[in-house]
């Protein structure tokens, strides 16, 4: 029970960390709005699941990622009790995240709470509205992501340089996504902010996060098995 407790502390913070430090910076730089935003997002969205790894990958692997913590099921490195462990850690650390990030607007006074998170909020504008296109483009992210995830930490993996692969693939998809819808390929990442932004009274993200939880599952999901059926291998849970 103190290691599920230790794992389950560690994708929190993980989850948190990311949402705070890598939605804070695409607050802070806009996003998708420009060339430097671009690519300070995407970098600091590697960057900050590289640190994670590094901080928390010999507690809990590091999921910080609905969407991996199913691959990992589906293959059975996890067990179910720790997938839904794992899965509401990381629920509730993205919702602290963007709680954080609103706590600072709040703090600053000079912009508004709604104004961040709508910014810092996956959406569909980026694809003119086409769901279809939205959740092909996050599943394809996801599954390219989640893929790399599994192939750099397998039993033909990387070791210790794990963390540098997988934070790549995640600046890779971003510097691919974010145009598109902002790149989620995280449920914990998009369902955080889109609630708090309910909150603060912008609905338009709560509206279209559903899309933001089903296709990065079902990229992991395509991604676990697309792995196993290439490498032919699986890390079984005694």
């Amino acid at each position: 029970m103190k290691d599920l407790l230790k794992k389950a502390l560690a994708e929190f913070v993980g989850t948190c960390m990311l949402v705070v430090i890598a939605c804070g910076c695409a607050a802070r730089f806009g996003g998708g709005e420009s060339v430097v935003g671009y690519l300070a997002t995407s970098l600091t969205f590697g960057l900050c699941l590289t640190a994670a790894c590094v901080m928390f990958g010999n507690i809990s692997g590091c999921h910080i990622n609905p969407a991996v913590s199913f691959a990992m099921l589906i293959d059975r490195r996890i067990t179910v009790k720790e997938f839904f462990v794992y899965i509401a850690s990381q629920f509730a650390g993205g919702l602290a995240g963007a709680g954080f990030l609103a706590l600072f607007c709040l703090m600053n006074g000079k912009v508004g709470t709604g104004t961040v998170m709508l910014a810092i909020s996956n959406s569909v504008k980026g694809v003119g509205y086409n769901i279809a296109a939205a959740l092909i483009a996050e599943i394809v992210m996801t599954f390219i992501f989640v893929f790399s995830v599994m192939a750099a930490t397998g039993e033909k993996g990387q070791g210790k340089f794990a963390c540098v692969t997988v934070g790549v693939a995640l600046t890779l998809v971003h510097l691919m996504g974010i145009g598109l819808t902002g790149t989620s390929v995280n449920p914990a990442r998009s369902f955080g902010p889109a609630l708090v932004a309910l909150f603060a009274g912008e609905s338009s993200p709560i509206l279209y996060v559903w899309i933001f939880i089903i296709a990065p599952l079902a990229g992991g999901a395509l991604a676990a098995f697309v792995y196993r059926f290439l490498y032919g291998e699986r890390a079984r849970k005694d």
